[in-house]
């Protein structure tokens, strides 16, 4: 059933056009008479990322299939549409102006936050040592459910599951969490795996309480009624990773090229930030102003 997306292509054309009359306003001229491309796509890069985004809210597992059949019934929206290998050589163009329209959808600032990280995988662990499309840029990581090769997405979500920043760093890094809060401010709910007292200083000294769970071999922590609360509702972040590699298949092995996975990691989050209704909680207690 063909949907409408005047909406969002809409919604991406304004963006593109906006962003680029903000480029000429800032652009210094040299003088030199610039080269015109003997080439032009069919497409405009506002349809690249239309149809980009589209295959998030289609009901296709993979994008080839997508393109190649679902697709067909867009043809009087886009008329020039090309081959599928040539859209594929087409989509690193997209990947600066999807970032900058990812970054516009986040939520800035928010009382609450949860974060956390999950594994993204880019080949079997059998073939890992064949695999040339992420050599010397992915690396083995392990997370709860073992070991991986690939790279990890770190998240902070608001109560009402809507990105407040994201990051992708290869599968052994270390903890981003200094960089991914720098102008936050509030509780911060983790996991144990988040347990650290340099943290916690560092974080409470710019006033934001980063509030987990207690391992066995811990001393008690006093923690308030209302902090006790929202920390069993670290779930949510869960619930929104679930929903990223279930429904909008984020994570998948079938990648041929490096700036493609880019490209399809950031229409997929930005995806989910333009959807009208996320996972949430009701939050109806109060917390204190300053932690």
């Amino acid at each position: 059933m063909e949907k409408d997306i005047t909406r969002l292509f809409c919604l991406v054309d304004d963006f593109l056009k906006a962003l680029e009359e903000e480029r000429k306003k800032k652009q210094i001229e040299d003088g030199k008479k610039r080269r015109k491309p003997t080439r032009t796509p069919g497409l405009t890069e506002s349809e690249i990322a239309t149809i980009v985004l589209m295959f998030q809210e289609s009901p296709c597992r993979n994008f080839k299939y997508f393109y190649k059949s679902y697709l067909q019934q867009y043809r009087p929206e886009f008329p020039k549409m090309p081959s599928y290998e040539r859209f594929v050589a087409l989509m690193p163009r997209i990947l600066y102006f999807l970032t900058l329209l990812f970054c516009c959808t986040l939520r800035k600032r928010s009382k609450i936050a949860y974060i956390d990280s999950t594994s993204l995988n880019v080949c079997h662990a059998k073939r890992i040592y064949r695999n040339k499309v992420f050599k010397g840029l992915a690396e083995r990581g392990k997370s709860t459910k073992g070991w991986f090769f690939g790279f990890k997405l770190h998240i902070i979500i608001d109560d009402k599951g809507n990105l407040m920043n994201a990051r992708l760093t290869k599968g052994n890094a270390g903890s981003v969490v200094p960089q991914m809060t720098a102008n936050m401010k509030g509780f911060l709910f983790a996991d144990k795996g988040y347990i650290s007292k340099d943290l916690f200083l560092r974080l409470m000294a710019r006033g934001l309480k980063i509030i987990t769970g207690v391992k066995r071999s811990m001393k008690n922590i006093l923690m308030s009624f209302e902090e006790k609360i929202l920390l069993r509702k670290r779930s949510l972040v869960e619930t929104v990773f679930d929903y990223l590699k279930n429904k909008l298949m984020l994570e998948h092995s079938r990648h041929r090229s490096f700036v493609n996975m880019l490209v399809h990691i950031i229409s997929t989050l930005t995806a989910y930030q333009l959807k009208p209704t996320k996972p949430s909680i009701s939050v109806r207690c109060q917390l204190i102003s300053n932690p």
